[in-house]
Parts: C-alpha cells; structure tokens; sequence
C-alpha cells in the first residue's frame, strides 16, 4: 500500500489526517507549520511522541536532505545538491537579488526533453518528483538560510509541464496564504515548448510567468539543438504563447541561451526579433543566457561583448531584451552538472 506524501498535503489535508489517526485537528494544524519551515519529524516538539511514531510509519515525510553545497564568494549564491528519499539527486540554488531572494527548483531528477546543450538531459530522466519533494526544495532552503524566500522559478532539473499534476499542486502549495504564501506573480515556470501542458495551464487561474526556452529563430535549427521541436514546432508553440497572455494577461517571456557559432549572429537577432513580433503581437521579454559550458556538449558561449551586441540588435529592432545577470560563476553553475558529477562520482566508487 502507497504510503501518504504528507509534505504534499494543503493544511486542509493536514486537519483530515490527524483526526483519521485520532488527534484533534489543531495537531494537523501544526504539523503543516512545522513543514513548511522544512522541520525534521524528530524536532516537531509540540507533536505527541505516538502521533509523530504513527506518522513515520504510516507515512513518507519526504524532505530533501542536503548532500553538497556550494557557496560562491562573488555574490553569495548557494547552489545544493539534494538527495530524495530514494537516493535520487537534484539541484536547486539560492539567490540574492535586490529585491529579495529567488530559489530556482528542479521538478523532476533528470530530464527527457534532449536539448543538446544542457547538462541535465545527459543521463536521460530517472522519475518525477512529487509536489512535495518540489516544495521541500524550498523549505529546507529557508532553513538553511534562515532568510525568507520570495521568488521561485522552476527552471532547475526536469521540465515542469512533463510533471504537469505535480507542478500545478506544487504551485497551489508554495502559494497558499496558510503556508508560505509566495505570490504567483513571483514564480515563473519554464518550459521548453509543450503545447498541451501550456494550454491546461492557462486554463488553472495561476497567474505565473510562463518562460518559453526557445533558444533559436527557426524550426531547422531549433530541431537541431532542442528534439522536442519536431513535435511541437514554433509557429503552433507562439499561438499558445499567444492563448497563455489572452487568458491570462501575463507577459510571456522567451529564454535564448547564446551559443557561440549556433545562434548568436547578427541574422539570428533580426531574424528572432521579426518572428517575435510577427508571432507574439504583444508584450513580450527576451531573457538572454550566457551558456554555462558543459564539457560532454562540446558548445561554448560568445563573449561578453558579443552578447552585448546581440542584446543591442533586438532592441534596436524593437525588442524588450535583457541579459541574464551570471550569479554563482565560481560554482558549478550549469544546471544539472552538480547531479551529474556526484553520479559519475558514484559509478566510479562502485566500480572500485
């Protein structure tokens, strides 16, 4: 018999489960708080000894413990490395921005999408996480910290909307007013292109950012760099984007990683700029992404003046475009290398 995830429970869920196991309600209404400040069981001090054995038991308090973390001497991200209650590993990391700080999260440990330049898709995606394995990313942060987080962006291991159910829970979760109470507005959730997840999403009443990876201007050389392009092709993908900002009236942003030779011409920023206005017919962001490299791809970033330049271009051609502030470059800040390297460390341990 599954056991109950009860990281995953709303404080309604909560109540339920302490009166099915003979508590008053209140205790349920405690045990909620304790995990959102991502309290281990043993430390729930105000919880009766039996309640708490009876959970353990009966239950999977699946709180993420920390294996690694990196701290950078630069700015003062914090990038972890995470282990699930199966031995599954995932990252997330810390930022401190002006206006508060963001944690970006991973969804799933590992990924399946296959886009040729990103660490976490190489050794292919091991499952899904669950809503409250997303959310105690998050609360074990805070703890560790002891800071508030008051930003998300799913844009760690996985793609959110391949773990549509869980993400939209984790959503309704991380946002409830009983909780931790982060604004929607706050959280922006990537996605690499799936036209179905994006429509059910607009169709929630979440009103987060939706972050389109889109990386190219074209089908031919999108394809080339991100498969799931073959699928769900540009022109179908931007009248989504289109429905996302109808039914929700949030900005969508497009994220363009710079890879020097592939997509960071002089041709490529007109070319994006026109499919944008051509395709959007609205407001619309370009975040660009200086690429981290990862040695197994073999791609390398333009310099710091090219993706100047190359910012300069889509603004020049009518574009609302930034560059990506670079927190935590002293650390390994590629997304998924951290994962990959502790299970190249763990294979070869084995083979020894």
């Amino acid at each position: 018999m599954e056991k109950t995830d009860i990281l995953s429970l709303t404080l309604d869920e909560c109540r339920s489960l302490a009166v099915e196991m003979g508590e008053k309600k209140f205790r349920g209404e405690q045990l909620y708080s304790w995990m959102q400040k991502g309290t281990p069981l043993s430390e729930m001090n105000n919880l009766p000894k039996a309640f708490r054995e009876r959970i353990e038991e009966e239950c999977d308090y699946r709180l993420p413990e920390i294996v690694k973390k990196q701290v950078s001497q630069k700015d003062g991200t914090v990038k972890y490395l995470m282990r699930m209650i199966d031995g599954e590993c995932v990252e997330s990391v810390f930022m401190r921005y002006e206006h508060g700080n963001t944690v970006c999260v991973s969804c799933q440990a590992g990924c399946r999408m296959g886009c040729r330049f990103c660490a976490s898709t190489l050794r292919g995606r091991a499952r899904d996480l669950t809503a409250g394995e997303i959310f105690g990313q998050i609360a074990v942060i805070g703890r560790d910290t002891g800071e508030r987080v008051g930003g998300i962006v799913m844009m760690g291991i996985g793609e959110p909307l391949d773990n549509y159910d869980n993400t939209v829970k984790f959503l309704r979760l991380v946002s409830a007013e009983a909780g931790l109470n982060i604004g929607l507005r706050h959280i922006s959730v990537s996605t690499c292109g799936l036209i179905p997840g994006i429509k059910r999403l607009s169709k929630e009443g979440l009103p987060v950012t939706l972050s389109i990876s889109l990386h190219a201007s074209n089908d031919e050389r999108r394809s080339s760099l991100m498969p799931v392009n073959n699928k769900y092709p540009i022109e179908p993908l931007l009248a989504a984007c289109r429905e996302y900002f109808e039914k929700t009236g949030r900005r969508v942003s497009f994220e363009y990683t710079l890879i020097s030779g592939e997509n960071d011409s002089e041709r490529d920023a007109k070319d994006l700029s026109g499919l944008l206005k051509k395709g959007i017919k609205g407001p619309c962001h370009i975040n660009l992404i200086m690429l981290n490299r990862v040695d197994e791809t073999g791609f390398e970033a333009p310099d710091r003046k090219g993706a100047e330049r190359f910012c300069r271009l889509l603004e020049e051609n009518g574009m609302n475009a930034t560059i990506r502030r670079r927190l935590g470059s002293d650390i390994d800040a590629s997304c998924g290398q951290l994962r990959l390297n502790n299970m190249e460390n763990q294979s070869q341990k084995a083979v020894k």
